[in-house]
């Protein structure tokens, strides 16, 4: 009688590879792969199933950090590739490693139509709302008034805003995370769990070129203006103290005052909702809370599902005939014998 040998759970370290890691010292990135490291065994993923796929720039040196498959590909070209990988097998687990810039501008196009298709895959987009491999250079996201090598007077222009984009684009699952914070795990984990593309925009630091742009609600200090949501949980922020409550007459958020921990009328997460994920994620920061976990989770068909069912329906009661296929059409065989030189 043959014994079943059980597999041996993966660690954090089992994620790890032989490669020096080489971000500035005090990146953001650091936590952002230590958090995935920690999350791939949690979820039960295996080394030899799962597939890191980047573009271009600080972010994109990702795959070589993983002890998986990978692809380091090029400039905002990452969706496109990922697409392939899953068409090709879709048992592989897939996960898109990109940046602001990676992802929203030159590469703007491919994620719209990833996320629209809705592949099943991660997209984590690092969001430091600036260029910083190509030495600080403003972003998409980068707000008005940024002095960069690029716009030495300020930017001028209107920041994109990631999860806006990515909804606008038909994503059916939308998070935020922050690169230190304990909580991204428990993100990553509610993206891998979602079947569809699952887009997570993260708060990354950088170090070099725009420090602590997120500071006045990633410091510690600044704790009570992050709003973690919670689906089927009142929409609270400030250690309890306020919440959100929908203004009837403009359609629109507004926060509210909670006193005797009286949350009656404080509106409930409801991660289902696409309207109230676009109210969170418009929410001007200062006076409002900035919206953070999962923020829109509502799952649809796959991509790639309609595509396998599209084939096999399409090749249902054929036999494949290579020579058939070749002779189909306009063909001719030459009976003459090629004339001697």
């Amino acid at each position: 009688m043959n014994e079943i040998t059980s597999i041996k759970p993966s660690t954090p370290k089992d994620w790890e590879t032989d490669q020096e890691v080489r971000w500035c010292p005090g990146c953001g990135d650091y936590a952002i792969l230590k958090a995935v490291q920690r999350t791939m065994p949690e979820i039960g993923a295996t080394p030899e199933n799962t597939v890191f796929v980047s573009g271009i720039g600080c972010s994109s040196r990702f795959p070589y950090y993983m002890e998986t498959y990978g692809f380091h590909t090029i400039h905002g070209r990452a969706p496109a590739v990922a697409t392939g990988v899953k068409l090709a097998n879709p048992d592989l687990d897939v996960w898109i490693i990109t940046g602001d810039g990676d992802g929203l501008s030159i590469g703007g196009n491919h994620t719209m139509h990833l996320l629209r298709r809705n592949l099943n895959c991660q997209v984590l987009l690092f969001n430091n709302e600036i260029y910083g491999l190509t030495k600080g250079q403003y972003s998409p996201t980068s707000r008005e008034g940024t002095r960069s090598p690029s716009t030495p007077f300020g930017s001028v222009d209107h920041p994109a805003k990631p999860c806006a984009f990515a909804l606008g684009s038909g994503a059916r699952f939308i998070a935020r995370g922050i690169d230190v914070n304990k909580n991204l795990p428990a993100v990553l984990k509610a993206a891998h769990a979602h079947q569809g593309a699952a887009f997570v925009e993260i708060f990354q630091n950088c170090i070099v070129y725009n420090a602590d742009v997120f500071a006045p609600f990633v410091d510690k200090a600044n704790a009570g203006h992050q709003l973690w949501v919670e689906h089927g949980q009142p929409l609270v922020f400030a250690g309890g103290t306020k919440g959100l409550a929908l203004d009837v007459e403009r359609l629109t958020l507004k926060v509210v005052d909670i006193v005797d921990g009286d949350v009656s009328g404080v509106m409930v997460h409801d991660q289902t909702n696409r309207s109230l994920a676009h109210m969170l994620v418009e929410m001007p920061f200062g006076p409002f809370p900035m919206a953070l976990g999962v923020i829109y989770d509502d799952p649809a068909p796959t991509f790639e599902s309609a595509v396998i069912a599209q084939n096999a329906a399409a090749s249902e009661g054929k036999v494949a005939d290579l020579q058939k296929l070749v002779s189909k059409g306009q063909t001719w065989q030459v009976e003459k014998e090629p004339r001697e030189a």
